[in-house]
């Protein structure tokens, strides 16, 4: 009985950590991104169209957690109010380049 629950709870655990942005919609989150203008920042930023900012060597993301507390501070910059689910929304969209899992 304790390992049927101890591999349920693995399976739980590995689902869980499978997708890091379970609540979002990366299409959604791609109108928002589209919505407020971000990668014109971001181009300002480094040129170009702006995506090399999600790329380079030393950027600032690594996890889940990282990727939701900058999406915090662009939404600021840009004057966006996000709800949490907002912030999903945009984190499921963004992974396509951080490739968080």
């Amino acid at each position: 009985m304790k390992l049927l629950a101890a591999i349920i709870l693995l399976c739980a655990a590995a689902t869980a950590s499978a997708n890091p942005f379970p609540g979002g919609n990366a299409q959604t989150g791609k109108v928002l991104f589209d919505k407020y203008k971000c990668n014109s920042c971001h181009a300002a930023m480094l040129g170009g169209d702006g995506s090399a900012i999600f790329t380079r060597a030393n950027r600032k993301v690594h996890d889940a957690g990282e990727l939701i507390e900058q999406i915090k501070i662009c939404s600021g910059n840009v004057g966006a109010h996000l709800s949490a689910q907002d912030e999903q929304h945009l984190g499921a969209y963004l992974n396509r380049y951080y490739n968080i899992k």
